[in-house]
């Protein structure tokens, strides 16, 4: 008997979700030309900072919760049983330190109900800031009770819409219809009870569209910049043929992490800032940008795949070690606060300042 069309997409996702896994902790399919740009953010520093290291507070509100460091888990992955552990020791990590942690794209589990378990992490982060995923255009083929149902089922304190177009442009059967797009979010704004945030996979947010999306009443928004992993380029080793061709051109495609930070700082959103970042310092310099948190996926993932002193030891060692390079970064520029750092002393490098002028 032939296979029907959902098994058919179910199959080809499950093997998507396993690939994208391996591709994101190999570290081969980073941006190649493209930096973040937060190494042109430069903090002055300040050798008579007059507090304890301790007395730094880096609690931070994001969503209307309250965390205990502007530190973000982002959503990486769910739908086979390697991502169920892998969202379940991340997931357990952020509650322990007091994180936001994000799931992957929900899809597989909207294509597949049996795979709910693998995205299922309430039982080890009770309290902590969980965010669902879906992509903008399986939103719109969805009613708005069927993504209340998504977002209440894993039990999500909200739900990120995620926006890919140039991954989808050379992932093979990519969507390449995407219209309607502000109406879907305009839909999901007023239809759920939860905050919607406007998430982009790698490529960044412009100040044109933030703008689009604040008026419409999105108050979050997660950039996902370029200069970390390359979701095109992750797309490109799976694609074949002109596909691949023009995933190699459009490997570094994208607005810095850093540039679209601070084209959006302004607008009155909160900003996740993502894309590209490693360690604490990154994160710091993200703040000083504007942002109200600093997400990481793949260095986060590195560490809980280790093969010794991973799984949720590995990742909670390593996201121990950036809050304290927060705290510690926070100290060394006179701030008393994590949120002070907006307005700490800075640098910014030639590249950076022409993208904050110039693509406004």
């Amino acid at each position: 008997m032939a296979e029907t069309h959902e098994a058919v997409q179910e199959s080809i996702i499950g093997a998507r979700k396993a690939d994208h896994i391996a591709l994101c902790a190999s570290g081969k399919v980073e941006f190649r030309g493209k930096g973040t740009l937060l190494d042109e953010v430069h903090l002055v520093h300040d050798a008579l900072p007059d507090r304890h290291l301790d007395a730094i507070d880096l609690g931070t509100t994001l969503l209307g919760r309250r965390l205990a460091a502007p530190v973000v888990v982002s959503g990486m992955t769910g739908g086979t049983p390697e991502a169920r552990a892998i969202n379940r020791d991340l997931a357990r990590a952020a509650e322990t330190l007091g994180l936001a942690f994000g799931l992957g794209s929900q899809r597989a589990m909207v294509l597949r109900p049996d795979t709910a378990a693998t995205y299922a992490v309430r039982d080890v982060a009770p309290t902590a800031l969980v965010l669902g995923n879906i992509g903008l255009v399986q939103a719109r083929e969805m009613s708005s009770a069927s993504l209340r149902e998504l977002v209440d089922a894993v039990g999500a304190d909200a739900l990120c819409v995620h926006l890919n177009p140039a991954m989808e442009l050379i992932q093979p059967g990519g969507d390449r219809d995407f219209r309607g797009g502000l109406a879907v979010l305009e839909r999901l704004v007023r239809d759920l009870p939860k905050p919607i945030v406007v998430k982009e996979t790698g490529c960044g947010i412009s100040r044109r569209v933030a703008r689009a999306v604040r008026d419409i009443g999105v108050t979050a928004i997660d950039v996902s910049g370029a200069g970390g992993t390359s979701w095109v380029g992750v797309e490109t080793e799976r694609a074949r043929g002109e596909e691949r061709q023009l995933g190699e051109e459009l490997w570094d495609w994208g607005i810095p992490t850093a540039a679209s930070v601070g084209l959006i700082a302004d607008l009155g959103l909160e900003v996740i800032a993502t894309g590209g970042l490693r360690n604490g310092s990154d994160v710091v310099r993200a703040l000083a940008l504007g942002a109200t948190a600093g997400g990481l996926a793949a260095p986060v993932l590195r560490a809980q795949r280790a093969p010794e002193g991973g799984g949720y030891e590995g990742a909670l060692a390593f996201l121990r070690y950036v809050v304290s390079g927060v705290r510690s970064i926070t100290f060394l520029t006179g701030c008393g606060s994590s949120a002070a750092l907006r307005s700490a002393p800075r640098v910014l490098g030639p590249a950076l300042r022409a993208w904050l002028l110039d693509a406004r």
